[in-house]
């Protein structure tokens, strides 16, 4: 009889929002000045701000703070004035971050409801 494979005891809730959010980074390079550009900063704000609830929830409080700052610095509300390479560099710099935060935050499994009892 064949052994199924262990599932793992952690997950890692970030690398999605982490991955859609450094796509919309990267993509938002060529739309800065533009129309379309308010989107990016909508996305980019709301999802740092999930990937720092996931940070939290994973005791990893770093992680909280780096990306609040990234939610002051895209948010839509309030704008950062910011332009040049200095905000291309700052986009690539964010994308990086993402993506190694949905890679680094792990937060541990629940069991299942049936397995509870």
């Amino acid at each position: 009889m064949p052994q199924t494979p262990a599932k793992p005891e952690t997950s890692r809730p970030a690398f999605v929002p982490g991955i859609i959010a450094a796509a919309a980074l990267l993509a938002g390079v060529p739309l800065l000045g533009a129309d379309w550009y308010l989107l990016i900063r909508f996305v980019v704000a709301i999802l740092a701000l999930i990937v720092a609830w996931f940070g939290v929830q994973a005791q990893q409080w770093w992680w909280a703070i780096v990306f609040f700052a990234v939610a002051v610095a895209w948010n839509p509300i309030f704008p950062v004035p910011a332009e040049g390479i200095g905000w291309i560099v700052a986009h690539v710099v964010g994308a990086a971050l993402f993506l190694t935060a949905g890679a680094l935050i792990r937060v541990p499994r629940e069991a299942p409801p049936a397995a509870r009892r």
